[in-house]
């Protein structure tokens, strides 16, 4: 995938569509790198909230001595906040689309986006695992879509999977690795298939991780000690999985399990269980751990296992 010799565009302004973790990682990110950032969010967020959480996590960096405070205040300045699409993307060079995981939702947005942004403006998605291909498929510009993975959290991780579409041109993916590199993060060039790459070999092993404990191969800890000390992870990967929500792991498992067709890829019966009593890790206070409120304490629990 080489795209040596290709044409650029310029990318100056951009955009952002949703004020969650991945939005407001987005939106710090490309204003520290002296972007000017519109916000698009929904009439029922706060943009207080979410200038908040980004001043905090600027705070963070600033006592690790990454940022300064004059840095901040000027990134900080560069944000702007908008209830209407159309007024956040009048100028717009490039639309990031971070919006939950749902791709009924993101197909929805993708063709209003179409509708309202000017005609020369990217608009990308940075979706985990859904299909870039059928993203683009809504819209009038299928040359000008592509996917832009950013890892969680943005303003930590360095990798961007830049996912290219059936259609997307040499020109748009060579401009969006260029500006992936100008705000500090290493891009990835994949091809458009189901998980991509990220999110393929990352369910897979959570996947078999969960199949482990279903089996009673090894309990919680066990499992996640074994990948901790032997595999040097940071996290092992049933608390992984906690962190990155089960519902959103069993989705990427069944966007695998649908594009490929493959059994491997089917989803483990204690995830769809644990999924459908609620139990999400982190975000409920329940998963494959017990989180404490307001505290760093976690307790692995005994899973009830029911074949």
């Amino acid at each position: 995938m080489d795209n040596t010799g290709s044409e650029t565009v310029n990318i100056k302004n951009i955009s952002v569509a949703g004020g969650g973790a991945m939005g407001s990682g987005i939106a710090h990110v490309f204003a520290l790198n002296g972007f000017k950032v519109n916000v698009a969010l929904r009439s029922t967020s706060s943009p207080e909230k979410v200038l908040a959480s980004i001043s905090k996590n600027m705070d963070r960096q600033i006592e690790k001595g990454f940022v300064t405070a004059e840095n901040k205040k000027a990134a900080l300045d560069r944000i702007f906040f908008y209830t209407s699409l159309e007024k956040a993307t009048d100028d717009a060079d490039m639309l990031i689309e971070a919006l939950p995981e749902n791709a009924a939702l993101k197909k929805e947005f993708f063709s209003k986006a179409d509708n309202v942004c000017p005609p020369h403006t990217i608009i990308a998605s940075t979706t985990s695992a859904i299909s870039i291909t059928q993203l683009a498929s809504v819209t009038k510009r299928t040359d000008k879509v592509i996917g832009m993975h950013f890892m969680n959290p943005v303003q930590v991780s360095n990798l961007v999977e830049v996912i290219r579409g059936f259609a997307t041109s040499h020109t748009v993916t060579t401009s969006v690795m260029n500006l992936a590199k100008q705000i500090g993060k290493t891009p990835v060039e994949v091809n458009d298939y189901p998980g991509f790459i990220a999110s393929r070999l990352l369910a897979v092993q959570l996947n078999e991780a969960i199949f482990a404990l279903y089996e009673g191969v090894a309990g919680v800890q066990e499992i996640d000690t074994v990948m901790n000390l032997g595999m040097a992870y940071k996290m092992g990967p049933l608390q992984l999985a906690d962190f990155i929500g089960l519902d959103i792991v069993l989705n990427v498992i069944n966007v695998l399990n649908d594009g490929y067709g493959n059994p491997k890829f089917a989803p483990c019966p204690l995830l769809v269980n644990m999924f459908n009593a609620g139990h999400l890790g982190v975000k409920s206070g329940k998963g494959f751990y017990e989180y404490v409120p307001g505290t760093k304490e976690i307790k692995a629990v005994s899973v009830f296992i029911n074949k």
